[in-house]
Formats: structure tokens, C-alpha cells, sequence
């Protein structure tokens, strides 16, 4: 070959390798996209904008058959037929502007338009020809369809509107694919002139302007007569709709965790509608007594997916705090927790079903929890405990079982909040003394009954399925709000729920789960105004049973319910034993009322009924004193033991508790009022005598209550009954 064909062939080949490596392998890229949230099925639940202000939905990868049909008669009707250039239309283009002495065609195909808006260079003949080029290397790279999808992704609709997908639920509300003819030439013409021709301006220009395209439609064959002029009396849209909005706070969060992109969620929209709509009218009304938000969580049990997602109810009620989404942002959680414990304790063996538990004043190292109504029953049964939501046993429970194993529990269950050391929680861990989400709460609620229903489910940390059967069963018998009685019911739909209620009346929690569905609620003020009467059972419970309603039955093929509950454990999942009536421990040598229950195989291992002994060849069921001080009150069945002299405590101090810090605080008016000390004694009409260290203080008798002002330092304070029965205790005065 001569040195001039060599040269040739050079420049050939550098010119084809310059075609082929022309076009960039994204022609959009650094293009901002609007976030676009979507059902499970794809129907759009909310949109945020692009960076720049632009509604412009991610490109999709086809175009609706109406809308391509519409764009390639008005566009580019040789479309499918040409390279990317149409010969034919450029020659047209250049005679028609010749003769008019200005530009008055551009002879641009589809394909040099997706160049265009892709470079957004300024037009003129040089860039013509440039994109002539592009979009024949364009061609050989994308198929007809795609190509389509790419303009219908990026052209102009007027305003802020980009794109065929935002254009379409701008102006008419609806997805692309449910456009009719009239709808879909509309947006078809937009792009042409934007900026000069849109709903909002020249009007009847675009009116006629569309109806002509829906004629040469009909001549071309896209549609009948008829169709064409059904299509022709459609009204143009006014002034851009906004867009749907449902679950807008998930679509907010979407907004900022993955902008730009499109997410299709879980969520039911006809479920999501009329759980908004439940929660709306909710809120407005709690609003009238001070509560003024409420936020609610559905989800599916077996999947673990959201079906419905309300972050803050009724936005359109101005109020501060209304942005906030309640469902994923800490709050206190109350009670809510109480549950999880009890079911972790049941599976190790720790305490049995109806275990008595103390309800009595208690001090833990300067930390003394109250029952809601301020009461105490002496001892309760650890099922009664739970469903009355009791805080004392509850307190004597986790102290039993751990705080930092407790904490670690949590933890492996998803609860996400838990942000400072175990130890910093302390034992108001289970009284809301840490923050949790509605979100994981009710998602730790559905693991919970899916992971009964799942016997060999490793993802949760409680494995024994008898545990999670009574802590459900348990939660089903919790009074509900409609004052309806499962036993007298029985077609009413059965509900596990629990309810919390913050110190201070902050946070009202309620979440339920029957074998498909877990629903959670809260109500109170994003604020953190505390409202007095604010409850779980008052406030989110009616909530939570009116979701419930919206949802199907129990399905027919879940294994695991029958008549829509859960089903008992099988044999294998268990072991029988006889457990102590009064006392729920395992029956002891001297229990003589008895039940069969099943129990989990690490219970055997408790201890046996520690209430029951034989005295003088009778059994007695004999409570420590301050345990049955309370308990007797109660329990009128109960029958003290009240012989003297007999080597049993008679006396226990309820409060304080040996080794305690009492500290004292001011009263308003500066002074410092004494602290009450109080005993329990087994005979009502003991006679006792008080002495603090070596000084006498007085005596009491019937209610055994001394009202003390120690100086600051360590103290001991000894008690005499008439029988010379002593006790003592020891604690430290800090003010």
C-alpha cells in the first residue's frame, strides 16, 4: 500500500473510532431526578423535586403506546424508518427556511432532539450537523423503543415539568399508561413551544393545535371516527395539579436517604387511604382535648413489609410539629416493653406463667416505681402483672433478669435506639426510662408472632414457642377500649396488644398483632407537651382496633391459626408439670391446689413453691409480712399465720430497704418534711416500738407508719413488737 493510501486508511480509521467512541455511555449524566415513591404494585404515592427545582421523574424504559403513536405523528413520522436522520425532512427544512429568509424548520428527527436536550448546546448549523452524527451513533447503540423513552424521560413540558411521567401527573393526575387520545396528543404537542403554548397560556391555540394531531391520528388509523371525537371534546387541563401525597412522610424520608431515585415500597395504597383516613379523623379529634398528633404502622406479619405508613396524621391541620415523622422518631416507650420481658423470662425458665411477683413499695438504690394508680397488691401473678401492666413486679423482674441482658435483647430484636450504655438506662429501662421508634416497636411485635408461627425461626432471640404462646395469649385478654368480652364474643377478631403511657403523660402507645397483621399507634404532641388523661388504652387503643377492622381475617392457608388465633404448642414443644395454684411455682412438697400446664423445657429448672409450709402438721400458705400486708387486702380468703414466737419473720420493713441512699429534698417552701417509714406485720394488733440508732422514736400499732428527719450520715432503725421480736435495718441520709 502507498504511503498515501496508509495515510487513508489512518485517518479512516481514526474518524470510525472517533464515531464509535462519540457518544458518552450516559447521555444524561450529572441530570438531577426527582424522588418518586410508588406502591407494591407501582401506583405513585408522592414525589419530591429534583436538586434543581425540576419535577422530573426517572426515565422509565418504555413509553405507553397512546403517548408514542401521538409523539411520532407530530414529531417524526418516519421515526421507526430513518438512521437517525431523515434526508428528506433536512431538504424540506432548508428549502422552507430559504424561502421564508429565517429558521422556520429544523428538519430534527426524534433521535437529534434526545441529542439536543442531552448537550443543551446553543442551535445553530454547526450544531445541526453535530447532532446529525450523535444520533446515528445513537441508533446503532439504543432500539427505537428506547429512544422513545429517553425524549419522553427529558423534554420540556412547561414550567418546571420535565418529562413525560411528571407532565402526565402534573396536568392530569394520573400515570401515563391511564392517559386517553386527547390527553395523551396534549403532551405530545407541549415540547414543541413550552415556553409559548401550555395549559396556562395560548389556550385555544393548543386546543386547535391538538385537535389537529388527533385528526391526521384518525387518517393515519390510530383510532376510529368515533374515538377521534370523543378525543376532540375533552377539555384542556388548567393550572398543574399537585401530586398524590399519600404517605408523604415516607416519601419525605425517601427524599433524603435516596434522592433521585424511584422506590417501590410495600405499601397497600387502598389499605393506605383508608388508614389515613381513620388516622385523620382520629387526630382531629384528639386535637380538641390537646393531642395533637397521632402516627400508626401496619405490617404485614409473615413478610415484615409496611402496608400502611401514617407519620403524622391529618397535615393539612397547621400545627407546630406537624413535619415531624413520629413513626421513626424516639419517644419514650412507656410499658411497651413489659411484654418482650416477660416472654424472655418465661423462655429461660425464670419465672412460670403465674409466678407471684412482689407489688409492694420498693427502693432501688434510690429509684422507687409506682403503679399507675398508686396502689399496691402485695403479690401478683406474673400474667396479671403483665396484662394490668403493672410497674413494681415489672421492676423485680428485670432486676431478676438483668438490665444489660435485657438491653442486649433489645438490641438483637431491632430495637435501633438504644444509644447510651445499659447501665445509664438502670432499671427505668422497662418503664420507658429509654426511647424507641413506632416503626421497630411494631416491627418487633410482628417477629414476635411470626416467629411463634416459624418454630425453627433463628432471626429472633427468644426461640421456644411455648413462651411467645403465653405472652400472646396473655396480651389477648388486655380489656379493650369497645368494652367487648372475647369469652362472650366469639366472633370478634382476637387481638395480642399492649399499651404505654409515658411519664408525664408525653407518649400514648398502643400495638397489637393477631396471626397476620401487627398494627402500631401513638398519639400525643410532636413537641413533647405532656397532656394530663393522655394514656395508651384512652387515646391510641380505639385507634389500633379500628385498623384492625379495615384488615381481612386470618387467612385460610396460615398453618399456624385457627378461628383466627394462634394455635397452642405441639407436643415436643413442651414439657407438663404441676404447678402451685396460689403461688404459680412449681408445686412444692406441701402445695395441695394444683394445675397441669405446659411449660418450657429450661422451667423445670425453677425453683418449687417457696409460700407453702407445714406448721405444727398443718399447711399454710404463708406470704413474707410485707408481701402480705398487702395482700391480704386483696385476698379476704387469706389466713395469716399468727403464733408467736415462732422462728418465722412476724416483721419486714416495706420502706426503706437495707443498704438504701434516701435522699431528702426541699419541699417549696425551702424546709425538708421527714421521710415515712413503713412496716408490715403479720398480727394487725401488734404493738411496735421504733428506735432510730440509740434514740426511741414512739410506737404504733394497726398501721405501722413513722414519719423520721435523720441527719445526713448512716443510720439504723429498729423496730420491738410486744413479743420481743427485733428487726433492723440500715441505710444512709443524703440531703
Amino acid at each position: 500500500m502507498s504511503r498515501r493510501g496508509k495515510i487513508g486508511t489512518g485517518i479512516l480509521a481514526a474518524l470510525l473510532l472517533g464515531y464509535l467512541f462519540c457518544l458518552p455511555r450516559d447521555l444524561f449524566q450529572g441530570t438531577g431526578y426527582s424522588t418518586v415513591v410508588t406502591d407494591r404494585d407501582g401506583a405513585l404515592l408522592g414525589a419530591r423535586t429534583a436538586t434543581d427545582g425540576q419535577w422530573r421523574f426517572p426515565p422509565r424504559d418504555s413509553v405507553p403506546e397512546k403517548y408514542a403513536a401521538a409523539l411520532i405523528q407530530f414529531e417524526d413520522k418516519y421515526f421507526r424508518l430513518h438512521p437517525g436522520v431523515n434526508p428528506v425532512s433536512v431538504v424540506r427544512a432548508l428549502r422552507d427556511n430559504l424561502r421564508a429568509g429565517h429558521v422556520t424548520s429544523g428538519g430534527s428527527t426524534l433521535t437529534m432532539q434526545v441529542i439536543r436536550l442531552s448537550r443543551g448546546r446553543e442551535r445553530n448549523l454547526w450544531q445541526k450537523i453535530i447532532e446529525a452524527v450523535l444520533a446515528t451513533r445513537l441508533e446503532l447503540r439504543c432500539s427505537k423503543d428506547e429512544i422513545l423513552a429517553l425524549y419522553a424521560g427529558h423534554a420540556p413540558f412547561g414550567g418546571n415539568v420535565v418529562g413525560l411521567e411528571a407532565a402526565s401527573w402534573r396536568y392530569f393526575g394520573r400515570s401515563p399508561e391511564d392517559l386517553s387520545w386527547g390527553e395523551a396528543a396534549t403532551l405530545a404537542i407541549l415540547p414543541n413551544a413550552p415556553a409559548s403554548m401550555h395549559p396556562g397560556r395560548n389556550r385555544d391555540a393548543l386546543l386547535a393545535k391538538r385537535n389537529r394531531l388527533l385528526e391526521r391520528l384518525r387518517e393515519h388509523g390510530d383510532m376510529d371516527a368515533e374515538t377521534c371525537a370523543l378525543a376532540c371534546a375533552e377539555p384542556l387541563p388548567d393550572a398543574p395539579s399537585p401530586l398524590p401525597a399519600y404517605a408523604a412522610a415516607l416519601t419525605d424520608y425517601y427524599g433524603r436517604t435516596a434522592p433521585g431515585q424511584r422506590i417501590r415500597t410495600d405499601i397497600d395504597l387502598s389499605l393506605q387511604k383508608q388508614v389515613e383516613a381513620v388516622c385523620g379523623r382520629w387526630s382531629d379529634e384528639l386535637d380538641r382535648s390537646g393531642v395533637a398528633d397521632l402516627a400508626a404502622v401496619v405490617m404485614d406479619v409473615h413478610t415484615g413489609s409496611i402496608l400502611a405508613y401514617v407519620g403524622n396524621a391529618s397535615p393539612w391541620r397547621k400545627r407546630p410539629g406537624m413535619q415531624v415523622d413520629i413513626a421513626r422518631a424516639p419517644r419514650s416507650t412507656g410499658s411497651i416493653l413489659k411484654p418482650l420481658l416477660y416472654c424472655a423470662m418465661l423462655d429461660e425458665g425464670d419465672i412460670l406463667p403465674h409466678t407471684l411477683l412482689p407489688d409492694v413499695p420498693a427502693n432501688f438504690s434510690g429509684f422507687s416505681p409506682q403503679n399507675f394508680d398508686r396502689q399496691f397488691s402485695g403479690a401478683v401473678p406474673a400474667s396479671e402483672a403483665l396484662t394490668r401492666s403493672l410497674n413494681v413486679p415489672s421492676v423485680h423482674m428485670l432486676q431478676r433478669y438483668g438490665v444489660t441482658k435485657f438491653y442486649d435483647l433489645l438490641k438483637s430484636m431491632g430495637m435501633t435506639t438504644l444509644t447510651r450504655d445499659a447501665a445509664d438506662y438502670g432499671l427505668s429501662l422497662i418503664l420507658g426510662g429509654a426511647e424507641g421508634t413506632l416503626k421497630d416497636i411494631t416491627a418487633i411485635y410482628a417477629h414476635l408472632a411470626h416467629a411463634y408461627q416459624e418454630a425453627d425461626s433463628t432471626l429472633f432471640p427468644i426461640h421456644g414457642r411455648t413462651a411467645k404462646w403465653y405472652t400472646l395469649d396473655a396480651l389477648k385478654e388486655l380489656s379493650r377500649p369497645d368494652d367487648i368480652d372475647l369469652r362472650m364474643v366469639r366472633s370478634v377478631r382476637k387481638v395480642a396488644w399492649k399499651t404505654g403511657t409515658s411519664y408525664g403523660f408525653r407518649d400514648a402507645w398502643a400495638v397489637g398483632v393477631d396471626p397476620d397483621y401487627a398494627v402500631g399507634v401513638w398519639a400525643g404532641n410532636a413537641q413533647g407537651q405532656g397532656v394530663p388523661g393522655l394514656t395508651g388504652a384512652r387515646t391510641s387503643g380505639p385507634v389500633l382496633f379500628e385498623l384492625f377492622n379495615l384488615l381481612p381475617p386470618a387467612r385460610a392457608e396460615n398453618a399456624y391459626a385457627s378461628r383466627g388465633w394462634f394455635l397452642e404448642p405441639v407436643p415436643g414443644e413442651y414439657v407438663r408439670a404441676e404447678t402451685c395454684r396460689l403461688s404459680g411455682h412449681l408445686k412444692g412438697m406441701y402445695c395441695e391446689q394444683t394445675d397441669t400446664l405446659m411449660l418450657p423445657r429450661r422451667a423445670l429448672h425453677s425453683d418449687p413453691c417457696p409460700y407453702h409450709r407445714e406448721i405444727d402438721g398443718t399447711t399454710w400458705f404463708l406470704l413474707p409480712p410485707s408481701m402480705e400486708w398487702y395482700y391480704r387486702q386483696h385476698h379476704p380468703e387469706y389466713r395469716p399465720y399468727r403464733r408467736s414466737g415462732h422462728s418465722d419473720s412476724v416483721m419486714e420493713f416495706i420502706y426503706p430497704e437495707s443498704g438504701s441512699v434516701l435522699r431528702i429534698p426541699r419541699q417549696l417552701d425551702g424546709t425538708r418534711k421527714g421521710a415515712i417509714f413503713q412496716l408490715a406485720h403479720r398480727n394487725p394488733d401488734a404493738r411496735v416500738w421504733w428506735h432510730l440508732d440509740e434514740s426511741y422514736l414512739g410506737q404504733t400499732r394497726y398501721i405501722h407508719q413513722m414519719s423520721v428527719m435523720p441527719p445526713p450520715g448512716k443510720h439504723t432503725l429498729t423496730v420491738v413488737d410486744e413479743d420481743a421480736n427485733t428487726l433492723s435495718v440500715s441505710f444512709t441520709i443524703e440531703y
